[in-house]
């Protein structure tokens, strides 16, 4: 299996560190692109260096180099994510923007017809925001902000992000034990 994670410079990085972090003990291959801005922002909230984020990947991309295998459909893979996914990356890949390589492989993704997740943070929303991610639901990409479950009961901003991260895998058929799909309750 093969998967295509994008970091972009929302806050919430941790998120695509995290899914980084799992893939690299599976035998899932990753191939990541990381933004301008996601580089400044995973120093400032993370304080790691983009370097160590890299070394999480089995490939991975400048995001301004457009002659990158993942910026073309003969490149196979089996879905792709933006986590954390910026209104500025939503927009792009809403009205076909390919101005970075993040950008580029989703819209690469869309015609693909492969699943693409895209972990927006913005709040609130405003009606852009809100008119471009139903754009793109409506053509089948998968809208998934980073929403914790509490019915989890976590202990921890780890168990929390562990659990969306859990998600976000299940949603791209990769098996995981990060979070408990709620089984109901009798009252």
């Amino acid at each position: 299996m093969r998967i295509v994670v994008g970091i972009s410079g929302a806050t919430g990085a941790i998120y695509g560190i995290r899914l980084l972090e799992y893939l690299r003990k599976t035998d899932v291959e990753s191939h990541l692109v990381i933004s301008q801005w996601a580089a400044e922002t995973i120093k400032y909230e993370t304080g790691l260096m983009p370097d160590d984020v890299y070394k999480l990947a089995d490939y991975h991309y400048a995001a301004d180099n457009m002659a990158a295998a993942i910026s073309s459909g003969s490149f196979h893979h089996d879905g792709m994510v933006i986590l954390p996914c910026s209104m500025k990356t939503l927009a792009c890949i809403s009205n076909g923007i390919s101005d970075n390589l993040i950008a580029r492989a989703a819209d690469v993704t869309i015609k693909e017809r492969r699943p693409l997740v895209l972990s927006v943070r913005e709040t609130p929303l405003s009606p852009i925001h809100l008119e471009n991610m139903l754009k793109l639901s409506r053509i089948g990409v998968c809208i998934m902000p980073p929403v914790p479950n509490f019915y989890s009961l976590p202990h921890s901003l780890d168990d929390i992000v562990d659990s969306y991260v859990g998600r976000v895998l299940d949603h791209l058929k990769i098996q995981n034990n990060m979070y408990h799909a709620w089984n109901g309750e009798n009252i």
